[in-house]
Parts: structure tokens; sequence; C-alpha cells
């Protein structure tokens, strides 16, 4: 039979066709937050190409046995996938547009537009049609090879060489002609960006800053991020204004990656010290060794709540390990966060250790997202980190966090996967506000280890066994605002969860990646100053959030 013309994507064998329809159709169900036309025309493409291929292999499986359709059946058959394509894509259109509604409603999300169908539409349709047509001319590559070598080479053999002839050259073409020029490109204009100001932000004055006075960093080699968290730093009125009594300059140091493209962590790490040393990091009375993300960025309303809530007497210390966005430099290169937490907690401490016992500040640990997963990589697990620190507080963790998954994986009985307790919650506690730490201990002893998490932040549930194991958290009782109407599907859901972490920053606060304000109240509970109450994080809270949303982006 003649193969399918590569620029008719109309023209799709059945099973293939059924295959890619019922796929297109899954990707339609809820997920666990809402996502644009946009985004949802594009998991319906990639979902439809994975059910055209296994609708195909199905179809050779039962060609191979001899099971084949007259003209009058093959025809019928199209007629009648033509019909159910109708009326089932109108249906699976009007409930995903119902169930849309309803998760945005529940969630505080924006109401969707009337181009929501449309542009899912139409990028579903454009995308697979796009991809079918480079599919199909791979294979016709293939063949064309096959047919060549068929002269040279006795037909069996002549396809296997054809095979890994065309895998090579396909590889080949797009590894070295589009992935590496794409991510040439992409590393080339992160790297100007890092250097960028957002705004004219002016070298800061004070000698407890990194590029002030008494700084051996220069504000050009800070980088964007690096930049902007020295920016950002409270200065001693804004304390004073807030204690109703004298606050100090908090301290922040900070250590970016330069302007030659060249990262040396360990190098890095050193100076972060020599930085402290130098501004006045290790006469405080906290010092916070804060893991950014990829590109180097600190939560503010976690180091801001420390710095408030002790009078500005801490000291916060980072250090930028890529120019790259989370997402990039975890597929670039994922152990560069963990080297970059683990070398810089292990150089300050060995400074810490140095000093008479007396002098030393408490040693706290922090991290957001990326950063949580590299803050964590420093220590073997909770009895290391509650010996080593004074508390720590992670924020928004990811599904690769070692000690996250493992404090997971080991909760007591009877506990959620959502809302863990780890062995009663003597030293780790897990809360979704920062409020309330659940745990079966009468007290939650010193050092306190806290985690942040939502039920539905799409960047802590997703990983690759989501393809093939049903997780604990669509098992057991859903959690805050996970739709009770979101099914495991095989692959599927694997595929929605990892669109929804495109949308994870695009919610309301307290939904998804988004925390707000939580760590003003989870500081507290983790390291309250003497006299601190819970009229004080009240306070606190909105003032954080008005310095926050006037930051420069």
């Amino acid at each position: 039979m003649k193969a399918p013309s590569p620029w008719r994507p109309d023209k799709l064998p059945l099973l293939p066709a059924f295959g890619a329809l019922t796929w297109a159709w899954l990707a339609l169900t809820p997920s666990l937050l809402p996502r644009p036309g946009l985004f949802q025309g594009l998991l319906c493409a990639v979902a439809g190409l994975i059910g055209y291929a296994l609708g195909a292999l199905f179809d050779w499986a039962i060609s191979s046995i001899g099971v084949k359709l007259t003209d009058r059946q093959r025809r019928i058959a199209r007629q009648s996938l033509a019909g159910l394509a109708v009326v089932g894509t109108v249906l699976m259109l009007i409930f995903n547009v119902l169930w849309q509604r309803k998760l945005r409603s529940s969630i505080g999300h924006e109401a969707l537009t009337w181009s929501y169908v449309p542009l899912l539409l139409l990028t579903a349709v454009v995308l697979f049609a796009l991809l079918m047509i480079l599919i199909r001319l791979v294979r016709a590559f293939g063949r064309r090879t096959s047919r060549l070598i068929n002269r040279i080479m006795p037909p069996r053999m002549a396809a296997v060489v054809a095979l890994v002839l065309v895998t090579l050259v396909t590889y080949g073409t797009f590894n070295r002609v589009v992935f590496d020029n794409v991510v040439e490109g992409l590393d080339a204009s992160f790297m100007a960006i890092n250097q960028e100001f957002s705004t004219d932000l002016p070298a800061p004055t004070s000698p407890n800053l990194s590029a002030g006075p008494d700084s051996s960093m220069k504000w050009k080699e800070l980088g964007r991020q690096g930049r902007l968290f020295i920016h950002s730093a409270p200065s001693a009125d804004d304390i004073t204004a807030f204690a109703g009594k004298p606050g100090l300059q908090p301290v922040r140091a900070y250590v970016g990656v330069g302007t030659d493209g060249e990262i040396d962590l360990r190098q890095e790490a050193q100076l972060a010290v020599t930085e402290l040393e130098q501004i006045g990091g290790f006469d405080r009375a906290v010092l916070n060794v804060a893991t950014g993300t990829g590109r180097g960025w600190v939560n503010e309303n976690q180091a801001q709540a420390l710095e408030y809530m002790w009078g500005g007497d801490t000291a916060t210390v980072s250090m930028q390990y890529s120019y790259l966005p989370s997402w990039m430099s975890f597929l670039a290169d994922g152990d560069r966060s963990q080297e970059a937490g683990r070398m810089l907690f292990e150089a300050v401490y060995a400074h810490w250790l140095e000093l008479p016992e007396d002098a030393r500040p408490k040693l706290v640990v922090s991290g957001e997202s990326l950063g949580s997963f590299g803050g964590e990589a420093a220590f073997s697990g909770a009895q290391d980190m509650a010996e080593r620190t004074s508390g720590a507080l992670f924020v928004g963790p990811t599904a690769n966090n070692t000690l996250w998954q493992q404090f997971t994986d080991e909760r007591d009985k009877g506990t959620l996967e959502i809302a863990p307790i780890y062995q009663g919650g003597q030293t780790v506690r897990f809360s979704d506000g920062g409020k309330d730490w659940p745990g079966t201990s009468d007290e939650w002893a010193q050092p306190r280890i806290g985690y942040l998490q939502h039920p539905n932040d799409p960047v802590t549930w997703w990983d690759f066994a989501l393809a093939f194991n049903k997780p604990d958290w669509l098992s057991e009782d859903r959690g805050r605002d996970v739709t009770p109407y979101m099914t495991w599907l095989p692959i599927v859901t694997m595929l929605q969860v990892g669109a929804d972490q495109a949308m994870a920053n695009s919610v309301p606060i307290g939904q998804g990646h988004l925390f707000g304000q939580a760590p003003v109240y989870a500081w507290a509970q983790i390291l309250p100053p003497t006299g601190w109450t819970d009229v004080d994080s009240v306070r606190l809270a909105p003032v954080i959030k008005e310095r926050v949303d006037k930051l420069p982006s």
C-alpha cells in the first residue's frame, strides 16, 4: 500500500489517528493548575503524537498477523472516526472549559478569555501537523536510504544499516545544528542579561554590603540578580522604623560569576567567606547561608523576614552558580546547584568553627525551589543538619530534593504525602502556609528544619515516575485546591504536571510555586528572637510585601 504523503496530515492511518485523537482528549483532562490556550494546545499536540505512535505500533502488530480491512470497511471506519472526532472533541472541549473555570475560580485566578478555545485548537492542529510532516520526512529519508543500500546488501541488512544511518544523521542534525546553536544563542543572551541593570541601580555606600566601601567585590561583577539582592537590602532606618528601637544595617554578602563566563564554585565559596569577614558578617547574631536559584536569585521574603525579626543583627550570604534560568540550569547541569550549596556552606562552616564558641552567630540555611535542592546538599540527613545549624527553611522544594524525598518517603504511617509527619515532627516539619506545622511530638525541638510546600505546586510534585506510577498525592485525600476531577493517567499526567510548571509562578500568591510572605510566619516558628510574638509576624508580613512589590524586576 502506498505510504501517505508527508504533506497530507489529514490522510492519517486509522489506528494511529484514533490513538492521536484519544490521547489529545486525555490531555484536556484537569491537572494541578489552569493553563492558557497556547500551553494546552502544545500539550494536546505532544500527547497526540505519542498516541499516534502507540496506534501505529498496534496497527503494525495486527497487520503482521494478517488482519486487514476491506476498502468498504476502511471507508466506513474512516467516516465513523471523522464523526467521532467532531463529537468527541466538542464534548471534551466543553468539559475542559468547565474544569478550567472551576479550577480558576477555586484558586482565585483570572477567568478564561474568549480566545482560549480557538488558540488551543490552532496550536494543537498546527503543531501536530508540523511534527507529523517532520516525522514523515525522516521516514521517507530512511526508506530512500534503505533502497539505495539494498543495491549492494541483502534487504534485512540494508534496513538495519539504513536505520543506523538515519538515526545518526537525524541526531547529529538536531544536536549540532539545532540544539547546539539554540543553546549557544541562549547562553550568550542570558550571559548578556546577567550583566545588565534592570534599572539604573547605584552601587551601595554601606560598609556592610557587597560592593560597598569595605568590600572586595566590584559592583559590575555581582551580576544582575546579585545587584538586585544588594540593592534590596533594608537599611538601619527601615529596621528601626519597624522595630521602634535602634536597628542595624543587615549584612549582605554576594559573589557573582563574573564577566568572563568561567565559573569556579570552590573559588566563589572562598571569596564569599572572605567577603563575610570584610563586611562584618561573622559578627552578627544570625548568619543565613542562602542558596539561590539558577541565575542567583534569592527570595527577598525569606531574607528580609530574618533581617527584620532580628533587628538587622543578621548576615545573609549567597553566591551565583549560573546565569541561566532555573529550568535551563537544571537541564544543563543539574548537579551545579548542589555543588554550589555544599561548597558555600562547607566554606562558611569551616570558618565558623574557628570562631570562639561564645562569638559564633546562629548558623541557618535556606533556599527556594532549585535553591532548596542545592541548600540540602551539604547535609547527609536531619541529624547532620540539626547538629551543624541552628535551623533551616526550604521553600517550594523540587521533587529531586534528596532529603525532602527521604523525609517524605519515610513519613509516619497514616500521614499524607502532601502533609507528611516525619519521626513525629521532632526536628523536621512541613507546612502549607508557614503558620501551622503538624507533628505528633509534644514539642518541636530546636534546631528546627522546616519545608514550605503547596499541594498544587507542580515543581514539588513532578517527576518522571509520574509516567508509570500513580503517586500517593493522587491516591490519598486531595490537598487544598487540588481538583477532585484530576485523574492519574499513564504518561499523560506526567506531561500535564510538567506543563503546569510553566504556570507555577503565574497564579495568585498562596498557590502553585508562589509563597508570598509565608516565610515570615515560617521563620517566626523556626528561629524567633526572644520576645517575638504572632502579633509581630502579622505586623511584619505587610511591611515586607510592600517592600517586595516595589522592588525592580
